[in-house]
């Protein structure tokens, strides 16, 4: 199966906005940047993507100080001091990929699990007593064993507890995605993980996930199922070219929020992380400079946009982060299946490196001068 080659059921769209993002990656050159080219992106108020790649050029590092300023000041024009809180649950690892770089591979050795309906009522009454009102939905890639069905009675489960649900999930079509929003769902993140053509193809060598358009597409078609919003990202450090898939990732957003104005659009920075069976797994040349510099470019792209701090890094930096450019913080983290009650039906993902629990980070939040948000959305 080519990259390119859709699976019988997999819905294609009529869209040009991922040959515009193929073609702007392609020509995007930030070495040619100069020193003056990062200095009038700052000033300006609104960036191009001209300007947004002289942001994310090795040129910008001299001026992030003056680039953390700007950000900083975006964040507070458009969020305030708030800072919204959440927390994943995995409810399946089962998987049909062959991802190299993820622990749900379905050629790894790991204990498979997804959780019964009584089992996630449980995980989500333990999590609610936290005061979360927030909560992603996660599942491994294999719609054969967790179909949309399955995943639509979890989100009812979760609607009972919850005023905003996200999913992680396989990337479905527009009617599998309006059933879920009809369930419940708000928001859909589907991560591309590189924009890169040829590492896309040799970081998936088995499994729908093979399918480039379909991936990149998927927040397209989550817009056009009635889905309110949508996350876009990349695994920093899984390509050897981070700024090239960073700089991918903000014109997909930037162009869909063009096209769906009435989609909430946001962020997402995973760098690429250890798990169980190949504890070398790390983020090659992403630093955290390097995670600054593409969370702050982020920022002054899409001021209005908001930008997810998870997890997979250090508290101090989560700490740092917040009220500068990011503007949502997981808390209570468990990325095994379950584990919010008992012990895991199923191994994890990957490895965290900020184990605090809710209560921790409300506090830290509260100490720097930030408002925690438990609900930012009410329907009437």
């Amino acid at each position: 199966m080519e990259i390119t080659e859709h699976m019988p059921y997999m819905e294609q769209i009529d869209s040009e906005i991922m040959d515009k993002v193929l073609k702007l990656t392609e020509e995007y050159d930030y070495n040619k940047y100069t020193e003056r080219d990062v200095l009038e992106a700052i000033e300006k108020d609104y960036i191009d993507f001209k300007d947004y790649g002289a942001l994310l050029s090795p040129v910008a590092f001299k001026y992030i100080e003056k680039i953390a300023q700007k950000a900083k000041a975006e964040t507070f024009k458009h969020f305030g001091n708030s800072v919204c809180l959440f927390t994943p649950l995995y409810i399946a690892n089962y998987c049909e990929n062959q991802c190299i770089y993820c622990g749900f591979n379905c050629s790894n050795q790991i204990k498979r699990g997804a959780l019964t309906y009584e089992e996630i009522e449980t995980e989500v009454q333990n999590i609610a007593k936290t005061g979360l009102k927030e909560i992603l939905l996660l599942t491994g890639e294999a719609p054969t064993i967790t179909g949309v069905e399955y995943i639509g009675e979890a989100v009812k489960i979760c609607k009972k507890y919850f005023t905003n649900i996200g999913i992680e999930v396989y990337p479905m079509n527009s009617d599998e995605y309006a059933y879920l929003q009809k369930c419940g769902a708000d928001f859909v993140s589907v991560y591309q993980e590189t924009y890169n053509l040829k590492e896309y193809d040799k970081n998936h060598p088995k499994g729908p996930k093979r399918c480039f358009p379909y991936r990149f597409n998927a927040q397209e078609r989550a817009l056009l199922g009635g889905m309110r919003g949508v996350a876009f990202g990349c695994l920093l450090g899984l390509s050897d070219d981070f700024r090239k898939d960073a700089y991918a990732a903000g014109c997909h957003a930037f162009l869909i929020g063009q096209k769906y104005p009435q989609g909430e659009i946001s962020f997402s920075v995973p760098r690429i992380r250890p798990f169980i069976n190949n504890e070398k797994n790390g983020p090659k040349d992403v630093f955290e400079r390097e995670l600054l510099q593409v969370m702050l470019s982020y920022r002054l792209l899409m001021p209005y946009a908001e930008i997810t701090i998870s997890t997979r890094e250090a508290p101090k930096f989560r700490n740092n982060i917040v009220g500068l450019c990011a503007t949502k913080i997981s808390a209570g983290v468990r990325v095994s299946v379950g584990g919010h009650d008992e012990e895991a039906k199923g191994d994890e993902q990957f490895e965290i490196s900020d184990p605090r629990s809710v209560k921790e980070v409300t506090e830290m939040l509260k100490n720097k001068g930030l408002q925690p948000v438990f609900t930012d959305y009410i329907y009437v």
